[in-house]
């Protein structure tokens, strides 16, 4: 009895042909639904994949991709341009060290504002609040930056004045490199953090409440409620959260480190990442070849990293695993 069910649930694996297409029939305003984010994905996903051809050739804006002549050293020599080049090696741990930091921080600081927001009973109050923090999400980088400039620029800064009156020392941070990755997390803290609540919000929403009424009656308090109930629950949300951030270890954000810095030599040392360090190899040098192995070595890291993270989850944490 038991091989002949196992054989059954064998079966029902593997569908048809004839049953897919009766799916899709049954189902088909759901998977119209689907279409245009899969026509979307297509175009700009899996369409531009061919210009990874790129990456191991001489690139020649005239012969195009597949005329362009092969790079040297068996097509990798861009690769091995880019590992040659002066100060990689400080610009891949700038990438790694900061989006540690912005992924440990933004998931700790978004986790306490989640369990905060869910502990405010006044609903309109709960609204404003969570409104005020979503917001900074949608400021530009650009608008941010000119409101740093306000705040520790070296002559008008309030931030620079107010430890000069105190200290009598006027510190340069626009010249200090010490003082950036600091800058960058609260930075990054304040334009993500309450966006990122967005989904611990809505799986602390999603647990059982009568759990939370057994612990009542037992005499529990909200905080031993978060600490043995909230926490263990949203543990797997936040391994899944976790392992989604390591794919992006090795790349920088371009957007907001570039609109804060720019071309400031002067904090390289400690911000300069691998997208701003592409972006001015690819206006420096115009060598897209180069920029392309770039770009196709943060995707290969980042997947070999998602792979070996929700490897590890698997074993640690099954239901926190991607796949």
């Amino acid at each position: 009895m038991d091989k002949t069910a196992d054989k059954l649930r064998t079966k029902k694996k593997h569908m048809t042909v004839k049953e897919g297409f009766n799916e899709l029939w049954k189902n088909k305003f759901f998977y119209l639904m689907m279409l245009p984010a899969i026509i979307w994905i297509a175009i700009f996903s899996y369409g531009p994949m061919y210009g990874i051809l790129i990456a191991f050739k001489k690139f020649s804006y005239k012969e195009g991709i597949w005329k362009s002549p092969r790079a040297d050293f068996y097509g990798f020599g861009n690769f091995r341009f880019l590992f040659n080049y002066k100060g990689i090696k400080q610009v891949f741990f700038n990438t790694i060290f900061l989006n540690l930091l912005f992924l440990f921080f933004m998931t700790a600081v978004s986790v306490i504002l989640a369990l905060m927001f869910v502990e405010i009973k006044n609903k309109k109050y709960k609204r404003i609040t969570q409104s005020i923090a979503i917001l900074p999400y949608f400021v530009s980088w650009a608008v941010a930056a000119m409101f740093l400039s306000a705040f520790i620029g070296i002559n008008s800064g309030i931030v620079t004045k107010t430890i000069e009156s105190l200290t009598g020392n006027k510190i340069a941070f626009y010249n200090s490199p010490k003082y950036w990755p600091a800058i960058l997390v609260l930075l990054k803290i304040w334009q993500g953090a309450g966006y990122g609540t967005i989904v611990y919000i809505a799986a602390i929403t999603g647990f059982d409440p009568g759990m939370y009424e057994a612990a009542r009656v037992d005499g529990a308090t909200r905080f031993q409620q978060i600490r043995f109930i909230t926490l263990p629950l949203l543990k797997t949300t936040i391994i899944l959260l976790t392992i989604m951030g390591i794919g992006g270890i090795f790349r920088g954000d371009f957007g907001m480190i570039y609109a804060l810095v720019g071309d400031n030599s002067q904090l390289y040392s400690t911000v300069d990442v691998i997208d701003t360090f592409t972006y001015r190899a690819l206006r420096e040098l115009g060598n897209l070849g180069m920029s392309t192995a770039t770009s196709f070595f943060q995707s290969a890291v980042g997947f070999i990293m998602v792979y070996t993270t929700n490897a590890i989850a698997r074993k640690v944490e099954p239901d926190s695993a991607i796949f």
